[in-house]
């Protein structure tokens, strides 16, 4: 039975995979939704963010995640933003 094998993406509802074919397409707007979805408190926002993350896996290839976390007014997005314009630089993307 298909819907008990663990590796099996659940089906997305038609917003959920526009958002998807958003991404993939490297379209800003459905890629800022994403986020938003991801970075959402809502139980009901996290179980569509998983399902979407799930269905852009086979799209990473060899990409890597990194957490960066820290209080406020640390430095967290200008670390980010620095090390992405490093990486760019290293003609990487």
């Amino acid at each position: 039975m298909l819907m008990n094998m663990p590796h099996m993406p659940a089906e997305l509802d038609p917003i959920d995979q526009q958002l998807v074919d958003g991404v993939v397409a490297r379209q800003l707007r459905p890629l800022a939704k994403t986020i938003t979805l991801i970075e959402s408190s809502r139980p009901d926002h996290r179980a569509r963010a998983r399902r979407v993350l799930e269905a852009l896996l086979p799209h990473t290839g060899g990409a890597m995640r990194v957490g960066i976390s820290g209080v406020p007014g640390v430095g967290k997005s200008t670390f980010i933003e620095a090390l992405g314009l490093y990486l760019i630089e290293q003609g990487l993307r």
